[in-house]
């Protein structure tokens, strides 16, 4: 009789490349696509045998799940945020978490300053006025320059530093964290502070306790009417009903979001506004960075089913 294979949860879809690898290496339930009832009933037979749950950043891993599963050894997060798994939960019971840490941060800063580029010249919206067949129809109004822009960046770690250098030749950078670096940025220490300081701010910042609705309605009110707001941090960093209030009464210029707070759902009044350009969370979404994380993942998870050590490991 042949031993039985240790069983991987994968928690959302992935690339062809990494599902294919993974099934080489595990027998794989595609959790997300179960009914309730069958997840119930594949935990009451086949819970033991769960050795790893693969998940994203944007799901993580709920306790509830994780409590149900008693050899569960690992979770392998396919992006770098770890603010959907309670690592103290997991700790608590040995797991391990691991992420894709140092192989996404410039194809991030990429689509960050292509944010900043169309929410100040509307590009998504020039391209729809081309596409309706208005051109010659009526004038096109102005935009809003670029270069020579302020820009904030909050969350100067390995995104935000490879945003600021692709912005630092458009316009002077400032930044905020928790704790001043040595870099050839001027730190504000308050957020608040780099608003005001800011014609535009762009989120970097991990998401958790501390950072939860970090940009509310002072921080905005600080970067003012004619700031601009740019997130490809996590939704849950910027209040939403504050954004979408401020976009509709002037008070901000304009935004440019790749995250959301409850994704996939955008509010009505952000998909509304031709103050917004959206996209779909899509900042680590090339094809040549996703094999990269695809393969960190796979490393981490052969190490550990080899009870080697683990590349990066959050625990």
């Amino acid at each position: 009789m042949s031993e039985q294979r240790a069983i991987a949860l994968q928690l959302c879809p992935f690339s062809a490349h990494l599902e294919s690898e993974l099934a080489h290496r595990f027998e794989v339930i595609r959790w997300f696509e179960l009914p309730v009832p069958a997840q119930q009933q594949m935990l009451e037979q086949r819970a033991a045998a769960v050795r790893a749950v693969v998940t994203g950043g944007h799901i993580g891993c709920p306790n509830e799940l994780m409590a149900a599963l008693p050899a569960l050894g690992i979770i392998a997060i396919n992006g770098v945020g770890v603010d959907k798994v309670d690592l103290s939960l997991a700790r608590a019971r040995g797991v391990r978490v691991v992420r894709t840490p140092g192989v996404l941060a410039e194809d991030v800063a990429d689509l960050a300053v292509g944010l900043v580029i169309g929410v100040l010249r509307a590009i998504p919206a020039a391209d729809a006025f081309v596409r309706r067949g208005e051109w010659g129809q009526r004038s096109w109004p102005l935009a809003r320059k670029v270069s020579g822009r302020r820009f904030g960046i909050l969350g100067l770690g390995e995104i935000g530093s490879a945003i600021a250098r692709r912005l630092a030749p458009f316009g002077p950078v400032a930044y905020s964290g928790p704790r001043r670096k040595s870099v050839p940025y001027p730190f504000h220490a308050g957020v608040v502070d780099l608003a005001r300081a800011s014609d535009v701010l762009v989120i970097c910042c991990p998401a958790n306790e501390s950072t939860h609705h970090l940009v509310g309605a002072s921080v905005i009110d600080a970067l003012g009417p004619q700031g601009y707001l740019v997130n490809v941090a996590r939704g849950s960093i910027v209040d939403e009903l504050a954004l979408t209030a401020a976009l509709a009464t002037g008070k901000l210029q304009g935004a440019a979001l790749d995250v959301f707070e409850d994704e996939p759902y955008v509010p009505e009044a952000l998909r509304a506004s031709e103050r917004v350009v959206l996209t779909p969370h899509i900042a680590s979404a090339t094809v040549e960075v996703r094999a990269q994380m695809a393969d960190l993942i796979l490393r981490n998870l052969d190490a550990f089913m080899r009870g080697e050590p683990l590349t990066a490991p959050v625990i």
